[in-house]
């Protein structure tokens, strides 16, 4: 940018101050080229027009001929480019002081304004050094202003991509109502309660509120409360300084932290110890968390979704779930309805799970044959959209292009395969390729826990079922990307 030669746009309709402008730049030759001079409002914007991006700083004369000028000209300007930065000169120097003249012109888009001197000094505008100085400035700010739109044009396409990557699918009234709610509490700042049977899409509707939301630009942070061991629920949450507790030797930021300004999904919040609900509510309450060995409070701005498959109200009677927590994090309830109660969306999530599966394993998308799929509607799918994604997987697996009835049912666990857990976990070795003995044992570990866990409703069951302890499994699955 140093080297950079500013390019100037001239408007001025009296030769003299013409000849004064250039006399005053041309000590800054390097730095500053007036490329064209025009001594109309019309004759600028004609310019302009014709080579939209062909300067970086205009120098106007507030008043000149041709019926167009000051703030007027000014605008129709910034229309043609609004990065193009705009210097005012003018002979009105009792408005030196007017702040309501420069606040005129700071508003309709002016980057700078100066006076021009009295006419008895005959050799430059205003001071030489001072108005090449702001010059240069106004060079830097529209570099800028075209840096921070470069910047959010980047911006918005990820987001345009994580909208796309978490698409919510569905044409039935069910589906649309979602939808609709999602839309209407987005732009809210309020807590929100996620309520659905396990496996209905409580994290896809979560992420799709905070990507609508105000906070889109910061971080989502997702946390399963009924995966983390009991004694690291708050060093998790709320984090710890160093020396909090032995083995503490540094300190850890939680999640909180991390999603400062952004928000927090707390999956399963009726599994939270009551002493981590007190500090959940203080939280909520005061936007104040209590850090581990930390004797000041550290103040936060999160927004909270949480997200239950169980009944909390009852747990509130039974002394299980704190009743004045549950009103702070029930601002707003969202129902997400189970997938037998719209049974019509099944072929669209079919196809779309389709797509995902195949392309993640490089191969062509199977064909399902009407009846095929009618068994797929029918079914009741007790394990939801999650069961439903699981099957869709064991469909894919079994590298058939065309899946009938049949291969459907012993997907399902309808009807027997003497073949069926064989194809799911084993592993095609290619003799051309040799891998090294741990990424065999990885891409076993990874396939044979996507077949535990298809098989299981939850998984606390499937790390059961793995003799492992949850937050194990959770770990696991988080290495291998599975989460």
């Amino acid at each position: 940018m140093v080297n950079e030669v500013i390019r100037l746009l001239v408007i001025e309709d009296e030769d003299y101050d013409v000849r004064r402008i250039k006399k005053t730049l041309r000590s800054f030759h390097k730095r500053i080229a007036i490329k064209d001079v025009v001594s109309s409002g019309g004759d600028a914007l004609d310019r302009m027009r014709k080579n939209i991006d062909g300067y970086d700083v205009v120098i106007m004369d507030y008043q000149i001929s041709g019926g167009l000028y000051g703030e007027a000209l000014i605008t129709e300007i910034k229309k043609i480019n609004p990065f193009v930065q705009i210097i005012v000169v003018t002979k009105r120097t009792v408005q030196r002081t007017d702040l309501s003249f420069a606040k005129q012109l700071l508003e309709s888009g002016a980057y700078w304004f100066c006076t021009k001197y009295p006419g008895d000094i005959e050799d430059y505008i205003y001071q030489p050094n001072d108005f090449a100085l702001n010059i240069m400035n106004a060079y830097a700010r529209k570099k800028l202003e075209v840096e921070y739109k470069l910047s959010q044009k980047r911006l918005e396409g990820k987001l345009r991509d994580m909208h796309d990557a978490y698409p919510i699918i569905g044409e039935s009234s069910a589906i649309k109502g979602l939808v609709e709610s999602i839309e209407q509490y987005s732009a809210t700042d309020v807590s929100i309660l996620l309520a659905g049977e396990t496996g209905t899409g409580k994290e896809l509707a979560a992420r799709n509120i905070h990507l609508k939301s105000n906070r889109k630009y910061e971080s989502f942070v997702a946390i399963n409360c009924g995966a983390i061991p009991v004694d690291l629920i708050e060093s998790e949450l709320f984090g710890y300084e160093s020396g909090a507790f032995t083995g503490a030797k540094g300190k850890k930021p939680g999640l909180f932290e991390q999603a400062n300004q952004g928000t927090i999904f707390l999956d399963e919040i009726g599994e939270l110890p009551i002493t981590a609900q007190v500090k959940l509510l203080r939280v909520l309450q005061d936007g104040e968390i209590d850090k581990i060995g930390r004797k000041k409070k550290y103040s936060v701005n999160v927004r909270v979704i949480a997200a239950t498959n169980h009944d909390l109200k009852r747990a509130v009677k039974e002394k299980k779930f704190r009743e004045d927590l549950f009103y702070r994090i029930n601002v707003i309830s969202i129902q997400l309805p189970a997938l037998r109660e719209h049974p019509q969306d099944i072929p669209l999530l079919v196809n779309h799970l389709m797509q995902i599966c195949s392309t993640d394993i490089g191969m062509a998308s199977p064909t399902i044959s009407s009846e095929a799929m009618k068994v797929l509607t029918n079914y009741p799918w007790p394990g939801n959209v999650r069961e439903l994604k699981n099957v869709v997987q064991r469909l894919v697996l079994t590298q058939e292009q065309d899946v009938g009835e049949e291969r459907i049912m012993q997907a399902l666990g309808l009807a027997e395969s003497s073949d069926a857990s064989e194809s799911i976990v084993s592993l095609q070795i290619n003799k051309e390729q040799i891998l090294p003995l741990r990424e065999i044992e990885r891409k076993f570990r990874e396939k044979y826990i996507k077949f535990v866990r298809n098989l299981s409703p939850t998984d606390v069951v499937a790390a059961k079922k793995l003799g492992l302890a949850p937050s194990n499994l959770h770990r696991i699955c988080k290495d291998l990307g599975l989460k």
